[in-house]
C-alpha cells in the first residue's frame, strides 16, 4: 500500500516488478492517495505526503504482532519477514516462546518460560549462536 495512484502501481508492476519477480507481485498493490491508511498505522509523513516503508504482521484477529519500519534507502529482507511470520504461526500453534533468530525445527523456550517451573537458565535451553 502506498500513496501512489492505481496507474502508478500498474506501471510499476508491468514495467519493473514483472522483470524482478516471475509473474510480478503476487499480491495486490493498493493505493491510499490521501494517506488515510498510512495515518492509521502511523507511517504517513504529513510533511512529505508519503508513507514510510513499513511491514506489519497482523494476526487473524486483526492485532498487529510485528512492525518493521525501514529507511527508504534500505531494502527490506523478505527472508526475515517470512521467518518472523513462521515464528508467529509456530507460537500461535504451540504456545512455545521463540528466542531471537528462531528457525523452524530449532529449539524453543518452554511455554510459560521463565515461570514455567523448568528451573533451567536460558543459556541451558538456548545458545546465542542459534540467533545467527
Amino acid at each position: 500500500m502506498s500513496v501512489d495512484s492505481v496507474d502508478t502501481h500498474r506501471r510499476w508492476q508491468e514495467e519493473e516488478l514483472i522483470h524482478m519477480v516471475k509473474g510480478g507481485a503476487l499480491f495486490p498493490l493498493c493505493s491510499d492517495p490521501q494517506g488515510d491508511i498510512g495515518r492509521l498505522y502511523g507511517v504517513f509523513d504529513e510533511g512529505t505526503g508519503l508513507d514510510a516503508r513499513g511491514t506489519f504482521l497482523i494476526d487473524p484477529e486483526g492485532s498487529i504482532q510485528m512492525i518493521e519500519i525501514s529507511a527508504s534507502a534500505v531494502g527490506r529482507n523478505v527472508n526475515e519477514i517470512l521467518r518472523a511470520l513462521r515464528a508467529l504461526q509456530h507460537q500461535r500453534t504451540t504456545g512455545a516462546l521463540l528466542p531471537c533468530g528462531w528457525q523452524p525445527r530449532r529449539s524453543t523456550l518452554p511455554k510459560g518460560w521463565p515461570d514455567s517451573g523448568e528451573g533451567k537458565p536460558t543459556w541451558e535451553i538456548w545458545e546465542t549462536r542459534q540467533a545467527f
